[in-house]
């Protein structure tokens, strides 16, 4: 396959058009057509559906555009280092983090990458969602607990764990009596909570009285006094050391576990493995009580 068409189909595939393409570039838009032109007649392969005003890849072309186009730039950027005598990181670095861990960390690490890598441009996007990584154009992912993908490579970030906890002033009723609990979400319909302590293993019935859409707005009312909550020891030890939330055991369950993920096809690029590195030298061994301390809770 000739790579300088393969480039030039990228190109196109990536502006949208042959004239946003030749303009962005500054080549001419002659060349382009012919270009591709020339790789569809190669490949036997229409990649582009043509219209009056429009251009829109085939299922072909977006299959081609999405498995090359992360390939080509990798490319790229390797004989930019070499040529500039290093593999210093730069370029555009597109991470996709979740909510909980993007408002209580995610703005200092990234604080402290941009400084320490000027010349690479961070953004970060929060969001719980599984994102598909190639067509929106992910360097990088940061999940809880995701599921097996063969597509995907994974490092452990970090690992935490649920625990159950009240206000002081909050007295756990007795015997079968629900507790009145806040909860992440109206989605949660748990009835009740089973949950390991000294004593050993317990089941708290409850009664959901407040519905909240983050887990520090789920903290911030348990504090008040409103009821008992399901929360991170990170984000509860700072409270339980001082007396200002009592523990009521740990969830009996699966540790929470923070992934970082990028895809296996994709050769790791300087940017990835410096952020990689620098999330490493701020947990390095992924424990609850370091996540704890960065965040001072």
């Amino acid at each position: 396959m000739d790579l300088l068409a393969l480039a030039d189909f990228s190109l196109v595939a990536r502006h949208g058009g042959f004239g946003r393409a030749a303009r962005a570039a500054g080549r001419p838009k002659a060349t382009l057509s012919r270009r591709v032109a020339e790789l569809e007649a190669a490949l036997d392969l229409r990649l582009f559906e043509r219209g009056g005003r429009t251009l829109k890849l085939t299922e072909e072309g977006r299959a081609l555009f999405e498995r090359t186009g992360a390939l080509l730039t990798e490319l790229d950027e390797t004989a930019a280092a070499i040529a500039s005598g290093g593999g210093r990181p730069r370029g555009k670095l597109r991470i996709s983090a979740p909510l909980l861990f993007s408002q209580i960390a995610m703005g200092r690490i990234a604080a402290g990458f941009a400084l320490k890598y000027p010349e690479v441009r961070l953004e970060v996007t929060t969001e719980d969602r599984k994102v598909d990584m190639v067509e929106e154009g992910y360097d990088l992912v940061i999940r809880v607990n995701p599921d097996p993908d063969e597509s995907l490579v994974g490092r452990i970030l970090l690992r935490d764990r649920l625990v159950v906890v009240a206000s002081p002033g909050f007295a756990r009723p007795a015997g079968d009596l629900a507790v009145p609990a806040v909860v992440r979400g109206a989605g949660d319909r748990t009835a009740a909570w089973d949950v390991m302590a000294p004593a050993g293993r317990s089941r708290i019935a409850v009664d959901p009285v407040l519905r909240l859409s983050s887990l520090i707005m789920v903290r911030d009312a348990v504090r008040a006094g409103v009821g008992a909550g399901r929360l991170p020891i990170s984000l509860v030890s700072r409270d339980l050391a001082a007396g200002t939330l009592v523990h009521w055991g740990d969830v009996d369950g699966p540790d929470i576990v923070l992934w970082t993920l990028y895809p296996s096809r994709r050769l790791l690029s300087a940017r990835v493995s410096a952020f990689l590195d620098h999330l490493k030298e701020a947990f390095p061994m992924g424990k609850p009580d370091e996540l704890a301390a960065f965040i001072g809770a």
